[in-house]
């Protein structure tokens, strides 16, 4: 006999706004759920008032399995995701080998099914040459199809002419978004020439001059290059880490998820008013694309608010602290930030908001039908948020092997934690 679970005390947050309630589970579905204090309080666990929101989901991870171990497991970064709120988790392609073969998902897929502690769904990459293997995906093995349009962490080549234009008739086909990394090569090479004339070699030039180098420009011209092409296709297009006002501006239309063609994400450090100021980062920010300025940093921020971006993720990406060092040029881009964004959002943004994005819109993206609603029948994966004493980020919290984060230092008043259903939502 399952055992039943009540929580009482809460701030229930989910697709219908906030209350003050109850929910009762069998640690699968959620059973019963209340305003105000159920009839019969035996065996409750009392929040305290917290926040008790469904189970975030964390659209974009690199948990660095298989291949990259030394880095970093699916075990191990899971681990550090659900202590940090989120419940579910879709991991990116660009692993050793990579998740292009529809073989390496389903043996990925399989691997995070027996370690995760987290619900884990992986993403199939689509690199020149991939539509046999497209045309092998069964419903329901991948959340949606990854494609570098800029070449990033782990070289992953995009379909061009053509072949990326069936690859998203594919995706528009088949009823799965195609979610893009949308930077240009060409201009990223021309920065880099001048940036090295400048500096004189490329081990010489300075991490400061990353987000010139991976600019503003190599982010729009990619990315509209890539709408353009999603509307002649029929795909559902979703931009991953969106990180400039123009894109917000020019690209993307406000109002609900549900329905649009273009869809749009962000990061935490894309959004971060601390380490928008160029003079707070140093090589541990270094990403992909480039974190960009106060005004970006500003635009991207009321762009969640008024729906032109509709899902925020963490783009978690950890690498040893030996591979962070060097210049703009050298240094490894990617950012251990899974364990504590919720937290540091919360920092700068309403919790509802950062409910809505990381639930109920995440769900109308990927076509989770229903999901963002504490209801009788919903699955029972839940994210509790609590107010806390103010507290410091530091290196024995860390609970990924790398051992550091992007926010040491931080001074929070949340915490975060997932509670877990013996369901996939999937």
């Amino acid at each position: 006999m399952s055992k039943e679970y009540l929580y009482c005390n809460a701030i229930i947050t989910d697709r219908r706004g906030m209350r003050r309630g109850w929910v009762r589970t069998d640690g699968s579905k959620i059973t019963a759920t209340g305003e105000g204090d159920p009839a019969d309080m035996s065996g409750a666990t009392d929040l305290h008032g917290a926040y008790l929101c469904p189970g975030f989901i964390d659209s974009h991870v690199h948990f660095r399995e298989p291949g990259l171990e030394y880095k970093a497991t699916i075990a191990s970064e899971s681990r550090a995701a659900l202590a940090g709120g989120i419940t579910t988790v879709f991991d990116m392609p660009n692993t050793i080998p990579a998740t292009t073969t529809v073989e390496a998902l389903r043996d990925k897929n399989g691997l995070g099914a027996r370690s995760a502690a987290t619900h884990y769904k992986a993403f199939f990459g689509a690199t020149p040459g991939c539509m046999d293997e497209l045309r092998k995906l069964r419903p329901g093995e991948t959340p949606g199809i990854k494609i570098f349009l800029g070449t990033s962490t782990g070289a992953m080549q995009s379909p061009e002419g053509n072949e990326l234009f069936d690859v998203l008739r594919w995706c528009a086909d088949n009823g799965l978004p195609a979610v893009v990394h949308a930077e240009d090569n060409d201009i990223i090479a021309a920065n880099t020439a001048r940036a090295i004339a400048r500096y004189g070699s490329r081990e010489a030039v300075p991490v400061g001059e990353h987000h010139r180098i991976r600019s503003e420009e190599a982010c729009l011209r990619s990315a509209a290059a890539a709408v353009e092409l999603a509307l002649r296709s029929g795909a559902h297009l979703h931009l991953a880490h969106v990180s400039t006002a123009r894109e917000a501006r020019e690209l993307l239309s406000p109002g609900p998820t549900k329905g649009k063609q273009i869809t749009a994400e962000t990061t935490p450090m894309y959004l971060d008013p601390v380490l928008a100021d160029e003079a707070n980062r140093c090589g541990l920010h270094k990403i992909n694309p480039a974190i960009k300025t106060p005004d970006d940093a500003d635009e991207l921020r009321k762009a969640l608010a008024d729906g032109r971006i509709d899902t925020i993720a963490t783009d978690h990406a950890p690498h040893l602290l030996k591979e962070k060092e060097g210049g703009a040029l050298t240094a490894a881009s990617g950012a251990p930030s899974v364990q504590f964004a919720v937290p540091v959002l919360l920092s700068y943004l309403p919790v509802e908001l950062i409910v809505a994005k990381m639930t109920a819109g995440v769900a109308d993206v990927f076509g989770y039908a229903g999901y963002g609603n504490i209801e009788p029948g919903a699955t029972a994966d839940f994210t509790l948020i609590s107010p806390s004493d103010s507290y410091e980020i530091s290196a024995p919290m860390i609970l990924s092997p790398c051992g550091w984060s992007p926010f040491a230092g931080r001074s929070l008043k949340y915490t975060a934690s997932g509670i877990l259903s013996s369901l996939s939502i999937f």
